[in-house]
């Protein structure tokens, strides 16, 4: 079994990075092949709109056919048994890597039929994991998990199955004195990625786990 992790944060051991180590560990605990990709390493654009993939009888029909670092990556997708994501929250939103990878990603299993059905040849396991400076409290005020399930309703409509994993209130910066940021308090802060971070390392630890299971 193959399990792949993508991650779309530019630190690559920071918070979404090690979330995606312990997620590859769960899936290695069961015996599966792992690897992550960091996007950030890759040079690639988002969509360019030239519809290759759904031209009739195109011979790049379902697949996409720009070609630059992401071409041999979504070769390797079709091989993988399940497919983990990873980004931290930019504005609102995965960041900008991230969501061009989704977008080349998808968009060439993307069926334009009553039924918006997928060429996709198999059903796998996917997960998201978010990471995001806000609070749960906040992030619900915000609208962001409304507004990310979008990303996991994409997911499954083309993979056959998708969850999500938001991991809230991180820790930034090795020493926030250096920065301004007082709209912080530091040692809650720290305190937050003594008691909580372990835990949500776990959930990361246990969803590799669970898509080696199913």
């Amino acid at each position: 079994m193959k399990v792949l992790a993508f991650n779309g944060s530019p630190r690559k051991n920071w918070n979404t990075g090690i979330l995606l180590q312990h997620a590859l560990e769960g899936a290695a605990s069961q015996g599966a092949e792992t690897e992550i990709i960091h996007l950030y390493d890759l040079n690639y654009k988002g969509c360019v709109s030239c519809f290759a993939c759904k031209l009739k009888n195109g011979k790049s029909y379902g697949k996409c056919a720009y070609q630059d670092d992401l071409t041999p990556i979504l070769k390797k997708i079709e091989e993988a048994d399940a497919i983990i994501f990873g980004s931290p929250i930019y504005l609102g939103a995965a960041t900008g890597e991230m969501r061009s990878f989704l977008e080349r990603l998808i968009f060439q299993y993307l069926v334009y039929d009553e039924h918006y059905s997928s060429l996709f040849k198999k059903k796998i396991q996917t997960g998201f994991i978010y990471t995001m400076n806000v609070s749960d409290s906040r992030m619900d005020d915000m609208g962001y998990e409304r507004h990310l399930k979008i990303t996991e309703m994409m997911l499954e409509r083309t993979f056959g199955s998708a969850e999500s994993l938001f991991v809230t209130d991180t820790y930034q910066f090795d020493d926030y004195s250096k920065y301004v940021v007082t709209a912080f308090d530091p040692e809650k802060k720290a305190q937050r990625r003594t008691e909580e971070f372990p835990n949500d390392c776990k959930k990361a630890f246990e969803m590799g786990v669970k898509f080696t299971q199913k």
